[in-house]
């Protein structure tokens, strides 16, 4: 009994090493089998990651590559527009540099604007001559050296660089006696903020077509008589007295003091111009479509006259209307 007990228990504990030995064995495997698993989902994983990243990178690339492309046409189609503009559009009325402006203002070429620094108009032998052409009506602008580059693209300007004009202009006291002498009761065209030259060109063909004696236009807030200006008109620039002032309501006291009547176009006025029959000289004063006569302008006029509306439309174009206003004023002196 005693034998059988003891041998009944190291047989219990031979089982037991037997079961944990196979365990162990067991539980070996299944960690080696999922570590396995594991390297090969890892692996998988970075082969997946990589192949992801190389299609990441290859399409960066492209998009890289065809975003240089786009930004070399543009340059590329910018750069020929460029030379178009300086070739064809620009500058075929432009002079830069000391001595071809210097050649220009000595000879009397007729000039729109002049852009010089301020040691170009400190310079002796350019004062007297800029003073000279500001009196007779030509806009000049002290600016900046970067100023005058970036209106040449660049070019060697010297500080200094002037825009032709199309048609010489004459003194206000010129214009007046000119008129007088041509009809004892002219009518002459004042503008006021007609700042675009196809408004402007369309204005000068109108009234030259109309007999209108002459032309005032500001140095400032106003279209100078460039090219287009001289296109639009079709010739009439040539026909028609033009005279370019410092200031307008000084130009239009001072036709005031030489007998003229002023009247201003605006479409609040409470006087149709079909219903104005004064024959004497007239100026007549005509403002940009969207602001009109300024009120300082305003009050120099003698008399506020409208063009009657009968459609919805609310305004004219400021040529159109200085084409009317012209056509009724001046039919009535027949």
């Amino acid at each position: 009994m005693k034998n059988y007990s003891r041998n009944n228990h190291s047989g219990k504990k031979d089982n037991k090493k037997h079961f944990s030995n196979k365990y162990s064995k067991n539980e070996n495997l299944f960690r080696e089998n999922k570590k396995s698993k594991y390297d090969s989902l890892k692996n998988k994983g970075l082969n997946q990651s990589n192949s992801e990243g190389k299609d990441i990178k290859s399409k960066s690339l492209n998009r890289r590559n065809s975003l240089n492309k786009t930004i070399q046409e543009v340059s590329s189609k910018a750069l020929i527009n460029s030379h178009d503009f300086l070739n064809k559009k620009n500058f075929d009325d432009w002079i830069w540099g000391k001595h071809s402006v210097f050649e220009a203002l000595i000879n009397e070429r007729a000039i729109n604007r002049i852009w010089c620094t301020s040691e170009i108009f400190s310079s002796e032998k350019f004062y007297i001559l800029l003073k000279n052409i500001k009196s007779n009506g030509v806009l000049i602008e002290e600016v900046s050296w970067n100023r005058i580059s970036q209106l040449t693209f660049g070019a060697s300007h010297q500080g200094i660089a002037l825009q032709l004009a199309h048609s010489r202009t004459i003194s206000l006291e010129k214009l007046i006696n000119v008129s007088k002498i041509k009809s004892t009761n002219p009518i002459i065209l004042a503008l006021d903020g007609i700042t675009d030259p196809h408004n402007l060109g369309a204005i000068i063909r109108s009234a030259e077509a109309f007999d209108c004696k002459g032309l005032i236009i500001p140095q400032r807030r106003s279209a100078g008589l460039t090219g287009t200006v001289a296109k639009v008109a079709a010739g009439a620039l040539e026909h028609l007295p033009i005279s370019r002032v410092v200031n307008l309501n000084r130009a239009l006291e001072s036709l005031k003091n030489n007998g003229f009547l002023v009247i201003g176009l605006s479409g609040d006025a409470k006087l149709s111009i079909s219903k104005f029959c004064e024959k004497t000289p007239l100026v007549v004063v005509v403002g940009a479509e969207d602001k009109g006569i300024s009120l300082t302008t305003q009050k120099k006029c003698d008399f506020l006259l409208k063009i009657p509306l009968k459609g919805k439309t609310s305004s004219l174009n400021a040529s159109v209307a200085a084409a009317i206003s012209i056509f009724h004023l001046t039919s009535k002196r027949i």
